[in-house]
């Protein structure tokens, strides 16, 4: 069964730029099951069409008081069978709106007279958020039991940075997940965990200015860390060299060769692999480095340069090896060129190999600079086929991070 199977949500969308978020998440909630029931206000056509939000949702858009098609009032016939009503962006308008119980336009009078969950996903300049009128009606709001998403840190449409920006789609989608179907959400919530998160290349020193490095992005990884982040858990983040935000609530470590990726990851170990209860290793850690890095610029010299290369440890495998409980749970990743059965028989050979409990097996061309990914999730001591998993990397991420919390519940029964 769909999480939200059953469950009919009234998604609203307002007048701001971060409006273009709102297909995303009305994506996420009609994949999971739900009904969707679009409402715009007369701002947000400017920013979204109504066509892309009823496309999406295969409902018809409600954007005024009057409709000649609905006996009664609109308002209410559509609050009587709402499970949830999520304001997906809120301005400062709009939140002013809400807090003064203004029933002006459709939007208004739906908040007054639903008695379903509001949650309201704020996306504003910073200056306007931390406006003490806001922050007034935030406050008002949160005494009437109205949950705020965000908003969170990060770069607004005028290019400053500050706390403004619309917390992301998936972030939203979670949170009504938990409130509409905890229990579907009680074995993928990883509360009280600490999960450590490898991401991106590594970047091994040739001389002064030239490295070896590979085309990892690390947008998987950080997908990773942001979901489980999403979880509950605590998350540590080992990155490569990337030029990536950091995930909301995601302690970052930035490193740059395999040696020191491998420091900071026993670092955060500890003695006895007792410091996390996950490791996830999505990093693409070079497999070598220059045996003797040069101090100085190399020169030219002649047609052919040679360079002796140097095993680099195997950071996955160490751990494996030395782990001597179920925890941290393994999870690595079997990155591939060729057809599904070269690619699985790699990964069944990694999950054994790496003493791992997790591999996730992607195809190179399909997972390494995009946005999205197409992975197939082996489990150590499951010979079924294995399950196949396509779509934006956030929502790989999320199952990634649900078969985490699952081994972790396995093991902890």
């Amino acid at each position: 069964m769909k999480r939200l199977e059953g469950k009919t949500i009234l998604l609203a969308v307002t007048g701001s730029i971060a409006a273009y978020k709102a297909v995303e998440v009305a994506r996420l909630f009609v994949k999971a099951g739900a009904r969707v029931r679009p409402v715009m206000t007369d701002a947000s056509r400017h920013f979204v069409g109504p066509t892309t939000l009823s496309g999406i949702t295969s409902e018809p858009v409600h954007d005024g008081m009057w409709d000649a098609s609905i006996e009664g009032e609109l308002h209410v016939m559509l609050a009587r069978g709402a499970d949830a009503l999520v304001v997906v962006p809120a301005t400062a308008d709009r939140l002013a709106t809400f807090a003064q119980g203004r029933a002006e336009d459709l939007l208004g009078a739906l908040a007054l007279c639903v008695a379903c969950p509001v949650l309201v996903a704020p996306a504003m300049h910073p200056r306007m958020w931390a406006h003490p009128a806001t922050q007034a009606n935030v406050a008002s709001l949160r005494s009437r039991g109205v949950r705020l998403l965000g908003p969170v840190e990060g770069e607004v449409a005028s290019g400053e940075l500050g706390i403004g920006r619309m917390t992301e789609p998936q972030a939203v989608f979670d949170a009504v997940a938990e409130i509409l179907a905890p229990e579907a959400c009680a074995s993928t919530r990883l509360d009280g965990r600490h999960v450590v998160v490898t991401a991106g290349p590594t970047v091994e020193d040739l001389d002064p200015v030239r490295f070896l490095t590979n085309r990892s992005s690390g947008k998987m990884g950080f997908a990773i860390a942001a979901a489980a982040a999403r979880a509950g858990a605590r998350v540590s983040l080992v990155a490569g060299p990337v030029a990536l935000a950091t995930p909301d609530g995601v302690s970052r470590i930035d490193v740059r060769s395999a040696l020191e990726m491998q420091r900071a990851v026993d670092a955060i170990l500890g003695e006895g692999l007792r410091g996390a209860d996950a490791l996830v290793m999505a990093a693409a850690v070079a497999d070598y480095r220059p045996a003797t890095p040069s101090t100085t610029k190399l020169k030219k010299q002649g047609e052919l340069l040679e360079v002796r290369l140097l095993r680099n440890p195997d950071i996955l495998a160490a751990i494996g090896e030395r782990r001597s409980s179920v925890r941290p749970v393994l999870v690595g990743f079997a990155l591939e060129t060729g057809d599904d059965d070269t690619v699985e028989a790699y990964a069944r050979g990694k999950l054994a190999a790496k003493r791992c409990d997790l591999i996730v097996a992607n195809e190179a061309s399909a997972a390494l600079e995009g946005d999205s990914n197409r992975i197939r999730l082996f489990a150590r001591g499951d010979e079924r086929p294995a399950e196949s998993f396509e779509g934006a990397k956030q929502d790989v991420a999320a199952r990634i991070v649900e078969a985490v919390a699952q081994r972790l519940a396995e093991v902890a029964s």
